[in-house]
């Protein structure tokens, strides 16, 4: 398997992630997407919506958006429940993170590591509606050690890409108690791997 992708995007850590934890073997094809590299005749073959991640088979098929790659690649592993409502509830997680959660943290974050002066008049909006994501999953880790289950699953890794990088964008967790400790969690996972690490 091939993975396109750029090293800071969470997006991009989330496939990474679980592409380790699964001990799965790959090759990691780092591009530049402030370099246009993502927007050549050659890569939008591949993906026309010119995005990284992007996972390539090794018969030549691609597969694009990281949730939809975690979810094949997670597919008769420990980290997709076989019960059809937890799958279900994974999904839910899933399609939070990308709707709710996100399209502020994520973004906030990319304002602020690039300085997008011209984009900062976004950050109070953003601010606010990633602090109330942060208050659904704190509510949620008050009760449970996982999103999902008793143990980790896509969901986590969905959610943990781009919130333990949240102070990046300026969001403050040390007031969330049960994000904090379930960050650790995820971390003592034996094949974890950070998201500055390059994949050999």
């Amino acid at each position: 398997m091939k993975l396109y992708d750029y090293l800071p995007s969470g997006n991009g850590y989330k496939v990474r992630l679980l592409l380790s934890w699964l001990g799965e073997d790959y090759d990691f094809v780092a591009l530049n997407i402030h370099a246009g590299d993502t927007k050549t005749p050659d890569f939008l073959a591949k993906n026309p919506a010119g995005q990284i991640p992007l996972l390539e088979l090794d018969d030549g098929r691609v597969l694009a958006e990281s949730n939809a790659i975690m979810f094949y690649l997670a597919l008769g592993s420990d980290y997709l429940p076989t019960d059809a409502f937890a799958q279900g509830e994974v999904l839910r997680w899933m399609f939070f993170e990308q709707y709710k959660h996100e399209p502020s943290i994520a973004v906030a974050r990319f304002i602020h590591n690039y300085a997008y002066e011209d984009r900062k008049r976004e950050l109070p909006a953003l601010m606010k509606k990633g602090k109330a994501a942060l208050d659904v999953m704190e509510g949620h880790l008050n009760n449970y050690d996982f999103f999902v289950g008793d143990k980790l699953s896509i969901a986590d890794i969905a959610l943990y890409a781009y919130t333990h990088v949240g102070e990046e964008g300026k969001f403050d967790l040390k007031s969330y108690k049960a994000i904090r400790a379930w960050l650790n969690r995820v971390k003592k996972h034996p094949n974890y791997i950070k998201i500055t690490d390059i994949p050999k």
